[in-house]
């Protein structure tokens, strides 16, 4: 049978040993769900929260107000905290970001900051625990570093994040690869991907924790 975090065909014999419980060294609590119904077991629901391996999603002048609400609905469901940089193409009272939310919207854990400085200085990340997304960013998305603390930063929607911020971090920016009939993917899909990927790896104890050089 598939599993959900793999995708490779596995025995319900083989699904057994595999350890999901991993996750705990990182503060994630997994909850594996088995359909008793089948002859082989399968993973169908994984709860967690994030504890002593904090993830943050930070949106750079983020410009569409349901973009950031569906980030918003997304962190909450991640146990990830969100981070918004002025200027904002919105108000955060607009009744749009809030429908993108729904009603999980006052739950989401934000912070709003005046600028990037202020948020580096408020925070003062190690370089270790930066991965700034962009579309032609050094490495792949899934060779983000698995610090215990991680900010995953990701620009507007129409500039991406400006070229003062890339070039103080030029080993710490990432890409998600697209091809060429797009020009890039919608923002909060993009935050989705990065941030489920990265959690996947937690959870997996993936070899792409220690990547070869």
């Amino acid at each position: 049978m598939p599993s959900m975090l793999t995708g490779v065909w596995l025995s319900g014999d083989i699904l057994k040993r595999i350890n999901y419980l991993k996750a705990y060294k990182c503060g994630f609590s997994m909850t594996v769900g088995l359909n008793t119904s089948s002859t082989s077991e399968t993973l169908n629901d994984v709860n967690f929260t994030s504890t002593t391996c904090p993830r943050h999603v930070v949106l750079v002048a983020p410009e569409v107000h349901w973009n950031t609400g569906n980030v918003g609905r997304t962190c909450l469901g991640a146990g990830a905290v969100l981070h918004l940089i002025r200027p904002l193409g919105f108000s955060l009272d607009d009744r749009q970001v809030k429908r993108a939310g729904l009603d999980y919207w006052p739950k989401v854990s934000l912070q709003v900051w005046d600028d990037f400085d202020q948020f580096m200085a408020g925070l003062q990340p190690a370089q270790g625990e930066l991965a700034m997304f962009t579309k032609n960013g050094r490495h792949p998305y899934w060779r983000m570093p698995l610090a215990q603390r991680l900010f995953m930063v990701f620009g507007s929607e129409t500039q991406g994040l400006s070229p003062s911020i890339l070039t103080r971090y030029p080993d710490q920016t990432y890409r998600i690869p697209i091809n060429s009939d797009i020009r890039c993917l919608n923002l909060s899909t993009s935050v989705g991907i990065a941030l489920y990927e990265n959690i996947r790896q937690w959870a997996t104890d993936d070899p792409a924790r220690n990547p070869s050089p």
